[in-house]
């Protein structure tokens, strides 16, 4: 019981803006739970693609069936890869089973999840998981998997599929080598629109297209994480961070009102400029 309480502790997520968001990492039940519900849903796709194939290809003799059943095979590989890393590579960063059970993939450094992360840690899944399967497969079909070949197999997808239970952070080698983990993403029966809250003190701020400017997509969607929070420590040192990058000098007990209106202010800028085709992506584009 005191394990398990100890795993379930917040851990410290340090964004770029020195900011400290807590999370839940998910634990190992729930990773397995969503990842035997994206290989489903890939086992089903691949089910479909390859019944559909066979259709096609009826009336074709075994010798000319053979290149074929190489080229179903890597087929595959791109499907299952392709899944998971468009999906995490996506702004939810989560497959539809990640997302069925409410956990996403995050950065461990704190900044945004970046496209070689997501590449790294899905393709040493592979080496983790699938292809000590695949040898085991294509041996026993070949009709030649000896008990030795069987047992070093299953041990070697054991250990990585085990991994996650033996370290406090419940991560896969993948998570260690991609510098990712996996986090709780809590489910909220309604959320609130923060470009709508009113605030009287609020109203009292004002920016300029310029101060606007310092900051993007990216920084929005931290700034609405913050706010959902409602820490008064975390909003008082985003405050300061903002006001001393856009000249501006909030009083700590208006840092709520302060970051409300510069979240409302900077969300109806950037969608502005979205209409006019200008995308700033985060506060270092141009």
């Amino acid at each position: 019981m005191a394990r398990r309480a100890a795993f379930v502790a917040a851990r410290p997520l340090i964004t770029p803006e020195g900011v400290d968001l807590r999370v839940r990492l998910a634990d190992a039940g729930t990773r397995a739970s969503a990842f035997l519900l994206d290989v489903v849903i890939i086992s089903t796709a691949a089910v479909v693609i390859t019944i559909v194939a066979l259709f096609g290809l009826r009336g074709l003799g075994e010798h000319e069936l053979q290149p074929l059943f190489i080229v179903w095979i890597i087929l595959i590989f791109l499907l299952r890869n392709a899944y998971f890393i468009a999906f995490e590579a996506g702004r939810r960063a989560a497959t539809p089973g990640k997302l069925i059970v409410g956990i996403r993939v995050a950065s461990r450094s704190g900044a945004g999840l970046t496209i070689d992360q997501v590449i790294a840690r899905n393709l040493m899944r592979e080496i983790e998981i699938f292809l000590p399967l695949s040898i085991l497969a294509g041996r026993g079909g070949a009709g030649v998997a000896d008990t030795l070949t069987t047992i070093f197999g299953l041990v070697w997808a054991l250990l990585f599929a085990l991994f996650p239970i033996f370290n406090r952070d419940r991560l896969r080698i993948g998570d260690l080598l991609a510098g990712t983990w996996v986090v709780e993403v809590p489910k909220l029966a309604l959320v609130e629109d923060l470009s709508l809250r009113q605030d009287p003190v609020a109203d009292g701020f004002h920016f300029s297209p310029a101060q606007l400017d310092a900051y993007g997509i990216a920084e929005l969607h931290k700034l609405e994480e913050v706010l959902r929070r409602d820490d008064y420590f975390a909003l008082r040192a985003v405050a300061e961070t903002i006001g001393r990058k856009i000249g501006a000098a909030p009083q700590a007990p208006d840092s709520r009102a302060f970051l409300t209106a510069y979240y409302g202010e900077l969300r109806a800028h950037l969608e502005r400029k979205l209409l006019l085709g200008n995308r700033k992506a985060d506060k270092h584009a141009r």
